[in-house]
């Protein structure tokens, strides 16, 4: 698994026990499945269809620097099957899993449309074949 994000926990993400809000890792989750999706599908019209049980397996507090990983578990025709895992970077302790989130690409009439894709791509791959 990837860890693309970092997050720095501030006041404003504490819950009344002084520790992260489970709100608000599941909106850095949310984010995080859309950007990877947008960038993997090479479009700005995914959305969210499906979150998985969601396991919160510890926390974090105030200073503490969370990382969050997403892999891709499935492409399938319009979707993109994703898991992700949030964790301390300094500890590497898990703080929440999800097994399963469905990403689906849209177009321009906002029904599900096709993607074509069938493996993980990087950007730096993309630019390296546009060169060509």
């Amino acid at each position: 698994m990837r860890f693309h994000t970092r997050k720095w926990v501030k006041p404003e993400d504490l819950n009344a026990n002084e520790t992260l809000f489970g709100g608000r890792v599941l909106a850095w989750i949310d984010e995080e499945a859309a950007l990877y999706s947008i960038i993997q599908l090479e479009n700005k019209k995914v959305v969210t269809k499906y979150m998985s049980e969601i396991n919160f397996m510890s926390t974090a507090v105030q200073g503490d620097v969370v990382e969050i990983g997403i892999e891709v578990v499935k492409f399938g025709k319009s979707s993109l099957n994703l898991n992700c895992e949030v964790r301390n970077k300094m500890t590497r302790e898990t703080i929440v899993t999800v097994d399963n989130i469905i990403m689906v690409n849209l177009g321009d009439n906002g029904k599900p449309k096709p993607h074509g894709k069938k493996k993980v791509e990087f950007v730096r791959d993309r630019l390296a074949n546009a060169d060509d």
